[in-house]
């Protein structure tokens, strides 16, 4: 049994009967909506036209938000239905950040996750969903995909249907007859700052010029980015506890003395706390962090990157109390702590690659991008600790210093140049190279944060002298901006991939 949909926009009028029968079905706060029909336009007047879409959630045999959930939250039945439990709901919104079709929201009286579910209670009393029954056009067609007798499969068999973005390999489980194909790739639209009636509440993308040839998107939903600088923050002082503790096994953990033993350490526990405060209060229920670990969903990258930043921690613990009480590290502590904090940098891009709506951050280059970064960060760290702490590791953490900060330049360079797997991707990348994120990513994160540290790292070991009477001041701004390059950069990153509509 696989309970779906199929949608006839050619005898749908855009009345929004189910729309209002929804939020009256379910209590639906205003502002937010399960499901809601879309308006575009295409042509320039006399000659224009005007269409419809309906839009949900699409009960994907392939739920990518199923997987990410981290509580087990959100779950497909065994009719085929996705539906949520608000009660293990944590409100983390990776599932918004998953699902590409816009489906979820975060109702602002609960703080957790919701979307349509079918009506499941009115499907256990054998009822259809109150969409279904409300449409004076009957456009709206549910039942079970698998029953050759259900009218929903008969249409699907015998008429031509289109489903949003088949290529994400969800198997979505709503039809769509005579739909107008802009309405299912939502980039190709010319967006405005209003509509007929309202302002737009989003930030998606930038405003484009008027072109009659490509289709106007004049009535939708807010869709606000569900992640932000929290998201960035937390990324960035993850890469310092995982790189200050990298660098530290580098540069000889066993012998390097209290810079490796005690000092590094204790910024990575420091770190640490600060990663997992970020995450617990970007939740919209903080008070239910602790779910992570009592009704913890293994295939979410969230819960195993919990896990993955509990051990590690505890390896920074046992590193700290092993230079505390004998003054070095043992050879085994020391392997095992600079691979879990590899582990700690890296879990993110299995994380990303999750969120099946952003393809932005779906880049196999992102992997390896966080560990990077978090060499670059950790010898920002160590260079820092070395000029105060007068140690003799000042060069090698400068070398590294530049070392990371070039090889990070060339894969945002590579990243940028390469070609692109989606349209989607190359409308983030042009929102961070010309759009509204443009001055951040080229004056900042660039230009301040790699550039210009390279430039006076590369000052510093060509013509030592020269820079002798400012003592240790030049070096240490090199590696203060370099971790605000990081973090400049992890910014631009987070709300570029947001910044391309999904619906």
């Amino acid at each position: 049994m696989r309970y779906g949909f199929v949608i006839d926009q050619d005898r749908c009028i855009g009345c929004h009967a189910c729309t209002v029968a929804c939020k009256e079905e379910h209590q639906v706060p205003i502002g937010v909506f399960r499901t809601w029909v879309k308006y575009i336009e295409k042509g320039e007047f006399p000659h224009t036209s005007r269409h419809f879409g309906v839009l949900r959630c699409n009960h994907c045999d392939s739920a990518p938000c199923v997987t990410i959930c981290p509580t087990n939250a959100l779950y497909r039945r065994s009719d085929g239905i996705i539906d949520f439990d608000n009660e293990r709901c944590i409100g983390c919104k990776s599932c918004m950040q998953a699902c590409p079709y816009d489906a979820l929201y975060i109702d602002p009286n609960t703080n957790t996750a919701a979307k349509c579910n079918f009506c499941a209670h009115r499907v256990e009393a054998s009822l259809e969903p109150a969409c279904v029954i409300v449409c004076p056009t009957q456009a709206i067609i549910s039942g079970d995909l698998d029953d050759p007798a259900s009218k929903a499969s008969r249409v699907v068999a015998t008429q031509k249907v289109s489903v949003r973005k088949p290529e994400k390999g969800t198997q979505p489980k709503l039809y769509y007859v005579g739909i107008e194909g802009d309405l299912l790739q939502p980039a190709r639209l010319s967006r405005q700052n209003a509509y007929a009636f309202a302002q737009r509440q989003d930030q998606r993308t930038t405003v484009q010029a008027f072109d009659p040839s490509v289709s106007r998107e004049v009535y939708d939903v807010a869709h606000p980015a569900p992640w932000g600088w929290k998201i960035a923050a937390y990324l960035w002082t993850k890469s310092i506890a995982a790189g200050v503790m990298l660098v530290a096994a580098l540069l000889n953990g066993r012998a390097a003395g209290p810079i490796s033993t005690i000092v590094s350490p204790l910024i990575a526990l420091a770190a640490l706390g600060l990663t997992a405060l970020l995450l617990i209060f970007d939740l919209k229920r903080p008070d239910r962090f602790y779910y992570l670990l009592t009704k913890p969903n293994f295939r979410s990258w969230l819960v195993i990157g919990a896990y993955i930043l509990m051990v590690f921690g505890a390896l920074c613990s046992a590193w700290l109390v092993c230079g505390i009480l004998i003054g070095e590290v043992p050879g085994g502590l020391v392997v095992a702590t600079a691979v879990l904090a590899a582990a700690s940098a890296c879990y993110s891009a299995f994380l990303f690659a999750q969120a099946k709506g952003r393809d932005l951050w779906g880049s196999p280059l992102c992997f390896w991008h966080l560990l990077v970064q978090a060499f670059t960060a950790g010898s920002a760290i160590w260079l820092l600790e070395s000029l105060f702490l007068r140690s003799s590791r000042v060069f090698p953490s400068l070398f590294l210093l530049m070392l990371f900060l070039a090889l990070s330049l060339c894969m945002i360079l590579i990243e940028l140049a390469r070609p692109h797997s989606s349209e989607d991707v190359r409308l983030a990348i042009r929102h961070m190279l010309r759009g509204h994120l443009a001055a951040r990513f080229w004056g900042l994160a660039i230009g301040a944060g790699l550039l210009l540290p390279i430039l006076l790292l590369c000052s510093i070991s060509a013509f030592p002298s020269l820079f002798m009477p400012m003592g240790m001041w030049v070096p240490a701004a090199a590696a203060v901006l370099s971790l605000a390059g990081v973090w400049w950069y992890e910014d631009v990153w987070v709300n570029a991939g947001q910044s391309v509509p999904l619906s």
